[in-house]
């Protein structure tokens, strides 16, 4: 009886309390990026991140981070098996680390958004004891006697051995699960009144005290979609974000459904990443083609929804190979275009960001510049021949977007990006002029990295750990190593930071280029290697797979060497006598100097 009077207590409370939506902002123009893929400790580690707050902040005004928690282990955890809520050192960094990157972050304008796992918790030393913590004033205290707060509907019931995750030996005893089950954890019971409490202690302490800006709540399939509502209207300071991992098969409806029920008081509490818009995504630019599918059902095309629409191409889930679901693994850059230039926000994939970094810095310039926002007017989308126009009104003018080959009249814009597949057109009043400030990144490949003239080929900086590396390259239709696992012998070609690198290079008849490739270690027992990564030619990847740059026949010269009647000039165009150390254009290539 206490738990049911507590329950309808606090339902008392918030009926009588003015409630404003917490789901997303009305009118936002910002762009947030995912700040992690899976198994990216190093890239995303909290220091990392925060060295690149200059750069990054000036981009995007969220960054979506992994659940930053203490999940009993500093390796190979990216925090959706969840254990301690108050203790914030993880494999991504230590929890010092994890306030100064989230202020320093917020001082540039940027807010940090956290990765909520609550549909599910995982045990301390065994299956469902759930750690008590108290810390700076917040306080957790979990049933783990009666384990009331797990479903009885959980897995483990079924177990056969209560005493292997019991330490009573009892069965769990929470309500009916309220949503779709999870074999990966426990499944908290969000009907029982202490688990709210503590759902929303935990949640006043991310933005409170960690200083996080608003929420990414992940499965939520998994529980009533009630309950993000309640929790988003019960901490002291409402998160002005929340987006909701609403990952299942029943398409916008199902998303409308999952929106309309985070509602208190009929107000809607949340946002939805839109998965519709992603398969769309998926179906046309993997092949260039199908360009009508872009007109199919999502909720950023929804005049009346796409305000809580997150659009996006791939995460960390859907980025990670056959395993899961299918990532887009061709027209990276249009598919961005596309969704920068569409109302709802957009949120940039990480893997995306390192590898096509300077178009993107051009895309989100030109959607900020024309004023394009979550609720902005389409004004026209049509599959045109071959290809796709959108035209988006922004509160400064017009976005124009072309895809694939499709033509249209172009009176009163101008050109502001381009690249495979996609023309972004702007009004003519908008002020593009930041895009001159944007330049390709420079890269220095180590030594011993070159790539001859019509060279197919990569590089690896492999972990010290491996001793022979081995490449698996493909595309939807070919093999272009060989056809049978772990793939063709790399050939070491240098160091760099005291770790080996190896190159492989295509040697078959095949005039196409692969657009994936696998690294792998063929003597490990353990069979280690890269995630599934998008194939760059001459690309140079480190260690944890991520793309650094690509290398581009560069040739070694001396320094301090006069140049005679030869033309020299710097990557900005400016011609130099007496060439120094770095990299130079020379007769239409580009040459390093030592």
């Amino acid at each position: 009886m206490k738990r049911f009077f507590t329950f309808i207590l606090l339902l008392a409370l918030i009926s009588v309390l003015p409630v404003k939506s917490q789901g997303w902002p009305e009118n936002y123009n910002g762009v947030m990026l995912q700040g992690f893929y899976w198994d990216s400790y190093e890239d995303t580690n909290w220091a990392n991140l925060e060295s690149q707050a200059d750069e990054m902040s000036q981009f995007f005004d969220l960054i979506w981070v992994p659940q930053s928690g203490y999940c009993n282990t500093y390796n190979m955890q990216m925090g959706y098996a969840d254990i301690w809520w108050l203790n914030h050192n993880s494999c991504f960094g230590t929890e010092d680390q994890l306030r100064s990157m989230i202020r320093t972050f917020k001082a540039k304008g940027t807010g940090i958004i956290e990765d909520v796992v609550i549909n599910h918790k995982s045990g301390n030393t065994s299956w469902c004891d759930f750690p008590n913590e108290s810390k700076n004033g917040y306080t957790l205290t979990w049933d783990n006697t009666n384990f009331s707060a797990i479903c009885y509907t959980d897995e483990c019931n079924n177990s056969g051995n209560l005493s292997q995750w019991s330490p009573s030996g009892k069965k769990t005893t929470g309500a009916k699960d309220t949503g779709t089950d999870f074999d990966g954890s426990r499944d908290l019971d969000h009907t029982n009144a202490q688990v709210q409490q503590n759902i929303i202690t935990y949640l006043n302490f991310l933005l409170n005290d960690l200083g996080y800006t608003g929420f990414r709540y992940d499965m939520v399939a998994g529980y009533s979609p009630y309950y993000t509502g309640l929790y988003n209207t019960s901490t002291t300071v409402r998160p002005e974000f929340s987006v909701g991992e609403y990952w299942m098969n029943d398409g916008k409806p199902g998303l409308v459904t999952w929106i309309n029920g985070t509602k208190v008081n009929n107000v809607i509490q949340s946002a939805a990443f839109d998965f519709p818009m992603k398969w769309n995504i998926n179906n046309v630019f993997a092949n260039a083609t199908n360009w009508s599918k872009l007109n199919d059902a999502a909720l950023s095309t929804d005049a009346e929804y796409a305000r809580y629409a997150v659009t996006f191409i791939d995460n960390h889930d859907t980025g990670v190979g056959a395993d899961k679901a299918q990532p887009l693994l061709a027209n990276i850059e249009a598919a961005n275009a596309f969704i920068l230039t569409l109302p709802g926000t957009p949120c940039v994939f990480l893997r995306h960001w390192m590898t096509y970094k300077t178009a993107i810095k051009k895309q989100i310039l030109v959607r900020k510049a024309a004023g394009i926002h979550n609720q902005s007017t389409i004004v026209s989308k049509t599959a045109s021949g071959n290809g796709f126009v959108l035209n988006v009104q922004g509160t400064n003018g017009n976005v124009l977007l072309l895809l694939g080959s499709a033509t249209t009249s172009t009176d009163g814009y101008k050109l502001a990006v381009e690249g495979t597949n996609y023309k972004m057109y702007v009004s003519n009043s908008v002020d593009i002029s930041a895009l001159d400030n944007i330049h390709e990144d420079s890269f220095t490949a180590p030594d011993g990295c070159v790539v001859n003239d019509g060279e197919i080929c990569a590089f690896f900086e492999a972990p010290n750990s491996w001793t022979t590396v081995k490449c698996w390259a493909w595309d939807s239709k070919n093999n272009y190593t060989g056809g049978s696992w772990p793939g063709q012998l790399c050939t070491k070609v240098g160091t760099n930071n005291g770790k080996n690198i190896w190159k492989w290079t295509y040697t078959g008849t095949l005039t196409t280029q692969p657009t994936q490739i696998i690294f792998n270690d063929s003597k490990s027992n353990n069979a280690a290697q890269t995630s599934d990564l998008d194939f760059s030619n001459g690309g140079y990847y480190n260690e944890a797979g991520a793309l650094q740059g690509v290398v581009t026949g560069i040739v070694p010269v001396k320094a301090d060497t006069p140049t005679g009647t030869t033309k020299i000039y710097t990557l900005d165009g400016r011609e130099v006598k007496t060439p120094q150390h770095g990299v130079y254009i020379v007769n239409g290539k580009k040459v390093m100097v030592k």
